[in-house]
């Protein structure tokens, strides 16, 4: 019988991981499933792009997955049980179970409401394919001279507010920030990010944490009320409760709590990657939720699976962050580098530079999403004979 591995979510963790497994490892001793509740790769990085109504065109997964050997069931998850090692899932063609041997969890993150009265009713998000969509439709019939405010400092917030307001001029855009704009760049950065922010009018309200959201305005902690049609939430991401709900341990977060190699440290037969996985990294505190540690975590899972299943060394992946890149509108960017400890280095790259640089990344990870597998090799690695006494060897 061949040893079932089922993969969760084809987001940049999952499709990458799924990808190098059928490269790796022989067809005759594997087979792979790929569940996905969307027909399409999701560039997650570019759904603030996909918002603003800029013309995008996102891969087919069947396309993706087509002549590589893995399957790919279309459907939501709708549980994990890691005791009988089967998922259940919901879909167009129906409800199912899958069993497998090897499980990889990349069901990725969703934004996160903290309870905020008004979110869930009133703001929009660009943490999904339906809600980016949702917000596109709402941006497009604002008028001239409309109000747009996006909540958090963070990634996804500054390259949102600068997005709108280079693709929508005619609007105003503002962003609340809990604390100081762009605190954790170096003093330069900071400098450059606060010039992009005058050059295309974007008003920032410091130190503001916002407490509601009403259908034309946002109040803040001190009651102070902030115009905006449309309210655009980025303060923080969140897990599906799902892992929690399965018996897998998992952190505080809900993610799930995985050991360096990142299998689950209850059940060793489930492995996590992407934004669902509690990792330590180098720096020895977690791995934020992003796309690069999605693709440090989804290589580790990779690796340690197939060097568990084939009897090998499990590899160690560096689990360090060397910068942060952020752009600024379509012409604008910065590239921060930081130590080992995530702290800004005083160097950092900004302008056009930084953004052909941006734009290079986006393209080199769409033509990786394309090329799954990076052309399937003329030989391919096979299982041992008992696999689970293989990874208790290699884990050792």
């Amino acid at each position: 019988m061949k040893h079932r591995i089922v993969v969760l979510g084809a987001g940049y963790a999952g499709a990458f991981a799924a990808g190098n497994l059928a490269r790796r490892l022989s067809p005759a001793d594997i087979e792979i499933t790929v569940v996905n509740a969307v027909p399409d790769f999701v560039e997650r990085m570019r759904l603030h792009q996909l918002a603003i109504g800029q013309d995008l065109t996102f891969r087919k997964l069947a396309d993706v997955f087509a002549g590589t050997g893995v399957r790919l069931r279309l459907a939501r998850v709708t549980g994990v049980d890691p005791q009988s090692r089967t998922v259940t899932v919901a879909g167009e063609e129906g409800d199912g179970e899958l069993a497998y041997d090897t499980l990889l969890y990349t069901l990725g993150s969703s934004v996160a409401h903290h309870g905020v009265p008004g979110v869930a009713e009133y703001a929009f998000d660009v943490t999904g394919w339906s809600s980016a969509l949702r917000l596109r439709e709402r941006l497009a019939g604002l008028g001239a001279g409309g109000t747009v405010l996006v909540v958090g400092e963070g990634l996804t917030g500054i390259e949102t507010a600068t997005e709108f307001a280079e693709s929508r001029p005619d609007v105003s855009v503002a962003l609340a920030a809990r604390g100081e704009l762009g605190a954790w760049l170096s003093p330069k950065a900071r400098r450059h990010l606060r010039q992009a922010f005058d050059r295309l009018g974007i008003t920032v309200h410091e130190h503001t944490g916002i407490e509601a959201v009403e259908p034309t305005r946002a109040i803040a902690a001190d009651a102070t009320s902030i115009p905006a049609d449309v309210t655009v939430w980025s303060a923080g991401f969140a897990v599906h409760p799902i892992a929690a709900a399965s018996g897998l341990e998992v952190a505080e977060t809900g993610q799930i709590v995985v050991d360096r190699t990142m299998r689950s440290v209850s059940h060793p037969n489930v492995y996590a990657a992407g934004d669902c996985a509690y990792a330590i990294g180098e720096s020895g505190r977690p791995l934020p939720m992003s796309c690069a540690s999605a693709g440090f975590t989804n290589m580790q899972a990779t690796g340690a699976i197939i060097a568990r299943l084939t009897g090998g060394e499990v590899p160690t992946t560096g689990l360090k962050y060397h910068g942060n890149h952020i752009s600024l509108g379509r012409q604008d960017a910065i590239f921060q580098m930081v130590d080992g400890d995530v702290r800004p280095k005083s160097w950092y790259l900004g302008g056009r530079t930084a953004a052909r640089l941006k734009s290079g990344v986006l393209k080199a990870a769409g033509w990786g999403i394309a090329h799954p597998t990076f052309g399937m090799p003329k030989r391919r690695r096979r299982l041992v004979t008992e696999p689970d006494q293989a990874g208790v060897r290699a884990a050792a």
